[in-house]
């Protein structure tokens, strides 16, 4: 039923779903119901990697497949040749701020860039690698050298003149410096010097607080901050298109924590730089950028404290009036993210029973009668309608599973009428009770 499954991803998925978060890979193999919204995102992309720009706002109840989403697009990007990067909105990291966690949102992007060999995140120094490579390549060919001979010393400067050229053509700010240290790791990379690898790396990624120090360390003048990690985010898509890949796509979840911000001044320029990557997305001011935001209605439709209680994102983010539940449009900004059906949910649970038995290599006897005999002990308890996820739908199927694996004799009947329900979902509402600071 799952081909092509490999025992890693395998044992991923159950793993994580057990643990009650998204598997970072795998997730084709347990897609169900969402495929009116990949094929939006495979048009999206191709759009993207012909040098438009795009965002879009994933917007679901809780538990109600979001992060999954995401982790579905990046799958998909992945495979279009797209460098991907992930990160969570936290209350230390945010898009605007003053105090250093805007920097640190750069930082969680920049340590989860990944490409298609390099799935799980940390795929910048291989890109980096990579890029300069390419450049060796091309000033030994352009110079009518070896690729050997082009590595001695003598020819050092031939190459740096090279990647700082590059580098000027795709960079708009902070070129000079982002060049420089480029040229540092190239430094590093070819004569060994792991502590100058190390040190651009960790310049790069924003990793540096103050200017002395990546002065020391680089001789550069400034560091990645809270101000101009947006454009660093900006020269390395143009970088990674210089290379060849179709885009860069950043993905960023958990965007209730904006909305949790407590002082309505600094909300709004979070808000505010939503809305200049926006803008900056679909007036062509950049190219080959996909950002995705993911979050709950109430981060989008609360007038107080959400999106729309700031009016340039309101008239932008307003829902075609003309879509319905049933006629659904995929091309516009906001994704809203219907709960899966219950056959969708039988569908998904019969993927898990086969990715389980794989994984643990036995055959657990649970007929399709007895999967909808769960189902239907779990949709019909008392505040089922109210609180139910299928978050919890997953987990409580797969601890089933692992009761009847490990006890093979246990009274199924019994077993399934033992299920509680909890209400998992986190305390948003109560945000509205908050005073402004």
């Amino acid at each position: 039923m799952i081909d092509n499954i490999k025992p890693k991803e395998a044992t991923s998925i159950i793993n994580s779903l057990i643990g009650g978060v998204v598997p970072k890979i795998g997730v084709q193999h347990i897609t169900v119901g969402r495929s009116d919204e990949i094929n939006a995102v495979v048009t999206a992309l191709e759009d993207v990697k012909n040098g438009h720009s795009m965002v879009k706002f994933w917007i679901g109840d809780f538990g109600s497949g979001k992060s999954f989403m995401l982790h579905l697009l990046n799958t998909v990007a992945l495979k279009q040749k797209f460098v991907v990067a992930n990160a969570d909105f936290t209350p230390d990291n945010r898009l605007y701020s003053n105090d250093g966690k805007g920097v640190a949102l750069y930082s969680a992007i920049m340590d989860n860039v990944s490409i298609q060999t390099k799935p799980e995140g940390g795929a910048l120094p291989t890109l980096l690698e990579k890029w300069i490579e390419q450049v060796i390549t091309k000033t030994a060919e352009e110079n009518n050298i070896s690729l050997a001979e082009i590595r001695n010393e003598q020819y050092l400067n031939l190459i740096q003149n090279n990647i700082m050229k590059t580098i000027n053509e795709i960079t708009d700010v902070g070129g000079f410096d982002f060049g420089t240290v480029v040229m540092k790791y190239y430094e590093g990379y070819i004569t060994g010097d792991e502590q100058l690898r190390r040190n651009a790396l960790k310049w790069l990624k924003g990793e540096y607080k103050t200017k002395t120090e990546a002065r020391q360390d680089l001789g550069v003048r400034e560091v990645i901050n809270d101000i101009n990690y947006y454009d660093m985010l900006k020269n390395f898509c143009k970088l990674f298109v210089n290379m060849g890949y179709s885009g860069f796509m950043v993905n960023l979840d958990e965007a209730i924590n904006l909305y949790k911000i407590s002082t309505s001044a600094m909300r709004e320029k979070n808000y505010e730089k939503i809305l200049t990557i926006y803008n900056d997305c679909f007036q062509g001011k950049v190219s080959n950028l996909f950002f995705n935001f993911a979050g709950t209605k109430e981060f989008l439709e609360n007038q107080r404290r959400g999106l729309f209680s700031y009016d340039a994102l309101k008239t932008r983010l307003a829902t075609n009036k003309f879509e319905t539940s049933e006629i659904r449009d995929f091309a516009q900004p906001v994704l809203k993210l219907l709960p899966l059906d219950h056959n969708e949910i039988f569908v998904l649970l019969k993927k898990l029973k086969a990715i389980f038995d794989y994984n643990y290599k036995t055959t657990i006897q649970i007929t399709d009668d007895e999967i909808h005999q769960f189902m239907e002990e779990l949709f019909n308890k008392p505040g089922a309608s109210e609180f139910l996820t299928p978050r919890e739908v997953i987990r409580d199927f797969l601890n089933v599973l692992n009761i009847i694996r490990q006890n093979p004799n246990i009274d199924k009947n019994k077993l399934f009428g033992e299920i509680e329900i909890e209400d998992e979902r986190p305390d948003e509402f109560s945000l509205d009770n908050i005073e402004e600071l």
